[in-house]
Parts: C-alpha cells; structure tokens; sequence
C-alpha cells in the first residue's frame, strides 16, 4: 500500500528536522511494513514507508535522477513503466534500479510538468527538482490513491493520510464546520475538504505545483475525463459488440495490474466487479471475509464464483465486537464515512 509524507518550508518557515519527519513517517508504518526512507534536501523533507511489490531488493525511495538533482517518494503502481522506461533509455536516461518509481524522475526531466499526462496507474507523488527550484504533489485520475496536505503561512505539509499532515506539529486540528454539515448530509465529505480546516484533500487529476523561489503554490488539474467521440459509431453498436469492447478493457486493464514481483491474490464478494477481475487474472488465489449476520453475508456469491472460475478461494468469517474495537479502530479512520 505504502505511504508517504513530507515538508515543504514556504517563505521563512524553518526547514523539517529529521525528527519531525519521522514522526510523521511513524503515523503510516501500517501502510508500508517493509522498508522507510527519509531524505532532507535544501529544507525540502521527504518521506516514505513502503509495502514492497516492484523490485523489492532495489526499490528503495526516496528515488534520484543521474546527478541527485530530482527525487521522488511515491505510493501506488505505474502500469505502463516498462513501456516508459524503453522510450526514457531510447532517449539516453540512465536507470539504477527496476521499480517503476524510477521512470517518475526521468519522466519529469524529460517533459517537466506534463509528465504526468504520460502516466497510467494509481499514485501519490511527491517529486522534488532542486535545480529548477520546483516542487510538485500529483494525484491519480480518478483518486485511487489519497494525498492530504495543508499550505500554512510558513509550510507546505503533506501525507499519505491525515494523521501523518497532523503529526507535523505544522498545521492546526480546528473543526471545519461546513464539512462537519456535509458529513451529516452525505455521510462522507467531499474533496477537497477535510474535517479539518487547514487539511485539504488534494482532488483527483490534480497537481500542487510549488515554484520553490517564490513560494508561490499553485493548483491545476492535469487530466478531466474527455468528452465522449465517435457517436455515431456508438449508436451502431450492438449489445454483443459493447459486451465485446468491454471484456477487452477489463481483460487489459487487468492484466496490466498483473505486475508483480510477490504473489498476487484478490478479494472476491461474488458481485458483479469482483466476478469480472477474478475471471479476467485467470489462476489466483482468492479471498473473501463473512459475517454472521446474513444480510450482508456474501460467502456464498463468492463460493459460487470461485467453484465456477476453478480458483483456489479461503474464507474467513469474522465475529466483530463493534463496541470493543472502537477505539483501535478510530486512528485508522482519518476520513470519516457513515458506515459502521
């Protein structure tokens, strides 16, 4: 899953001390087991703690260009990194490591920041240039992956979740009372809101560009869905031919996120979405979580499928005590949603 965090000082704020950094780091270690990264560069502090998929060994971030002039800690999976990878080396970037973290630095050399317009996967990046005095936040398209942060007079602070913003000692923890009303509205809160009111949620498609010399921070949106085309080539299509045209972008969206260098498994309810990537990874492992009360209870949807995929599929069934876990589970729940 991996998380990262970091501090950006904006006009006189102080540079992140090595302390703070990892405290903020220490809030995330659920998400990133394996290995963690901290590295302070011209005040800049960036930080990472990592779940390792792609070159385990060699993997380690915060990742560098050729001459240490651009680095970069990110969370989430680039798909197509091999393809960007051959067409970077093509055009003489060297590379150190395997992991598709690399390309996101030889990326940004190449095409500043439109580089994230070559991307397909699900990411938080945080990228800093020291030569071009730049720092940049980006998110996915759709927001697979959550990035947070607060811009205060002095600091740009940003992390994985909120707890990590919070753990700066940065930012204040005031209650946001219009987020809190549309909390009890929709039972969620819509980016770029927070409860907080100086923790913002940065949007999908987005990207927080920081012009370092004059602390200027500025947001953009990088990618919008496009417009449907082609019309009238949709209203010809048959229901056999849209049922065609998406098992093929199932089937190669899928396989895409196949990229691995640890056993892959999958979740499996025995409902429509799940059914459809399960069919399409082909033998896998899968897993599924029962309940005791049957109205949520979906083993058997799952076992149905699993026996009609011939995979191999574990359950297990839990038995909550939603009042004694309260507590441990209130931490993990940065962002509130109105569902027990």
């Amino acid at each position: 899953m991996c998380g990262i965090a970091g501090v950006v000082p904006l006009h006189d704020g102080a540079p992140a001390d090595g302390a703070r950094l990892e405290a903020m780091c220490a809030t995330i270690v659920h998400r990133g087991p394996d290995d963690a990264g901290c590295d302070i560069r011209d005040g800049v502090a960036l930080g990472m703690r990592r779940l390792s998929i792609i070159d385990v060994a060699g993997g380690h971030q915060p990742i560098f260009n050729e001459d240490h002039t651009v680095r970069v800690v990110f969370n989430g999976e680039i798909y197509n990194y091999r393809e960007l990878r051959a067409e970077l080396e093509a055009a003489g970037h060297r590379f150190s490591t395997t992991s598709d973290t690399e390309v996101l630095v030889h990326l940004w050399e190449e095409h500043g920041p439109e580089f994230a317009t070559r991307l397909n996967g699900m990411f938080a990046v945080a990228l800093h240039d020291s030569r071009r005095r730049r720092f940049v936040l980006l998110r996915d398209h759709v927001g697979i992956k959550p990035l947070y942060y607060a811009v205060t007079p002095r600091h740009l602070v940003f992390g994985s979740e909120i707890k990590a913003v919070l753990a700066s000692g940065l930012t204040s923890r005031t209650l946001d009372l219009d987020a809190l009303g549309q909390f009890l509205s929709w039972e969620y809160v819509p980016a770029p809101a927070t409860l907080l009111r100086e923790v913002r949620k940065l949007e999908p498609g987005a990207m927080l560009d920081v012009d370092l010399a004059t602390s200027t921070v500025t947001e953009r949106t990088w990618w919008r869905l496009s417009p449907p085309n082609g019309r009238g080539l949709a209203e010809r299509m048959t229901a056999n031919d849209w049922e065609d045209a998406v098992d093929a972008l199932v089937r190669e969206s899928v396989r895409r996120q196949l990229v691995s260098e640890v056993p892959l498994g999958a979740f499996l309810s025995g409902g429509v979405d799940s059914s459809l990537v399960v069919s399409a990874m082909g033998p896998v492992k899968t897993f599924s979580i029962g309940f005791d009360d049957p109205s949520y209870n979906e083993v058997a949807w799952s076992r149905r499928v699993a026996e009609r995929l011939g995979v191999s599929h574990s359950v297990e069934i839990i038995r909550p005590d939603v009042v004694g876990l309260f507590e441990h589970l209130m931490p993990f729940l940065d962002d509130p949603i109105g569902d027990f």
